[in-house]
């Protein structure tokens, strides 16, 4: 499994703690020093079952720069908010990892990072 995090986001190193705690194999991907390409964003989109908006932090100064918030969260706005995130890797949501299984999530809370070690 691969986890995509922030080393400065509390989240992201609890979700590694509890990752080493149970002796989990995972690559660390830190996404703002490796940022993902727009293909990379649309296959964990996939994955997550979830759309761009999602998974991105409207609060961010970036965001609010741009005005996500009046963006349009339709298919037809889609491309615009995945290029957004590949632009601006902070927007992404944090941390998530893709598990083993090919599906991914969003491992905010002890309980979803749980979800994904049982989806090896």
């Amino acid at each position: 499994m691969e986890i995509w995090i922030n080393p400065a986001c509390s989240k992201c190193r609890s979700a590694i703690s509890l990752l080493d705690a149970e002796g989990a194999e995972y690559t660390v991907r830190r996404y703002l020093e490796d940022v993902p390409s727009e293909d990379e964003i649309r296959e964990v989109l996939d994955r997550l079952g979830l759309e761009p908006w999602d998974i991105t932090r409207t609060q961010e100064a970036a965001a609010k720069e741009l005005g996500l918030k009046e963006w349009a969260r339709d298919d037809t706005s889609r491309e615009r908010w995945i290029a957004a995130l590949a632009a601006h890797p902070k927007l992404i949501q944090r941390p998530i990892i893709t598990a083993d299984d090919g599906s991914a999530l969003v491992a905010r809370t002890d309980d979803a990072v749980q979800e994904a070690l049982s989806r090896k």
